[in-house]
């Protein structure tokens, strides 16, 4: 039998543990092996080494979130009681290795998943990197989390964030206000990230210095970006003209990153994607890499992940389908 404590430290316990620590109920019912019980700020874990692991690593998991959004639902413990605890599991004692960043508060920002360690594994050891998957898998939050870390370490001089100004059902010219007041909510997940992982008033003057530059890809034409991590996101909205214009922007000392969902392309119709094309082209190209994200890796509600399932499997068909047809036609 092993015995660990957990301080929980700056949190409302109400909004951690639940109302009458149904959280923690949730917890124990899935590890009917071990004794766990919450007194105070203090949770205290009994039973084998592998189950306590696992449901220490939980635990941090579920801080990390409340952290990040300032409280634990009963459902959200579900979530990640779903996923493969293997996954999250480190391979020797928990330590400080896997972390990306802290950001302020405390919050410790770190890869989720064995898919999200793949994004920090390929960008450790190639230029490019293409993250691709479907929405929720954290591919956006991971890719901007290397970016503040290499602008933290001196490893780049700056960070550029861009994506392409297509979305479905909008007319940007319909909405008020300038360019720049266009295009901010289609980039405010980036901002969100960005506020996870930078103090306000440090993100507006690394703003206001063009330190942290966040545009549409059409401002990246004609530029040459040196000693930068450079993100494109949503990039299955670019055009092949677009994405091939962004990828030869690289210069000296940089590092790029793009993300994207091929399943959630918004051109116009007989618009070819960039990210689809560049996907065929540029695979057993040296220094570039790609990872494959899929619905175990997505990081929100639980139904977002089934619903997701269901999609691939109806594209799976359609694709056997229309295979099927090719070879009747040859």
């Amino acid at each position: 039998m092993v015995e660990k404590i957990i301080v929980l430290d700056n949190i409302s316990l109400i909004d951690f543990l639940g109302v009458e620590n149904r959280n923690i109920k949730e917890i124990a019912l899935s590890f009917p092996n071990s004794k766990i019980i919450s007194r105070g700020n203090e949770i205290r874990i009994q039973g084998n080494h592998t189950e306590l692991l696992k449901i220490n690593e939980l635990i941090r998991l579920l801080s990390e979130h409340y952290h990040r959004y300032g409280k634990v639902t009963l459902d959200e413990v579900r979530t990640y009681l779903e996923q493969d605890a293997t996954e999250h599991l480190p391979q020797s004692v928990p330590n400080q290795e896997d972390v990306l960043i802290f950001g302020p508060q405390g919050l410790v920002i770190r890869p989720r998943g064995k898919n999200q360690k793949y994004i920090v594994e390929a960008a450790a050891k190639n230029d490019v990197v293409f993250a691709l998957g479907p929405a929720g898998t954290g591919k956006t939050y991971v890719a901007v989390a290397l970016a503040v870390r290499a602008l933290k370490t001196k490893q780049v001089k700056r960070i550029i964030i861009t994506r392409p100004a297509v979305e479905a059902g909008e007319n940007l010219g319909f909405l008020p206000g300038d360019l720049k007041e266009k295009i901010d909510p289609y980039l405010r997940p980036i901002y969100d990230a960005l506020n996870d992982m930078i103090p306000a008033e440090k993100l507006k003057y690394y703003q206001e210095k063009n330190t942290i530059e966040i545009a549409p890809i059409a401002y990246m034409r004609g530029r040459t970006l040196s000693d930068a991590f450079i993100l494109l996101d949503e990039a299955q909205n670019t055009t092949s003209m677009q994405l091939k214009m962004f990828l030869t922007r690289m210069g000296m000392g940089s590092k790029m990153i793009i993300t994207g969902d091929t399943s959630q392309i918004d051109l116009p119709q007989r618009t070819k994607s960039g990210l689809v094309e560049a996907v065929s082209l540029l695979r057993n190209i040296e220094g570039v890499a790609f990872v494959k994200l899929d619905a175990k890796d997505v990081v929100r509600h639980k139904v977002v992940r089934r619903i997701i399932e269901a999609y691939e499997r109806e594209n799976a068909r359609q694709e056997a389908r229309k295979n099927k047809d090719d070879k009747k036609d040859a």
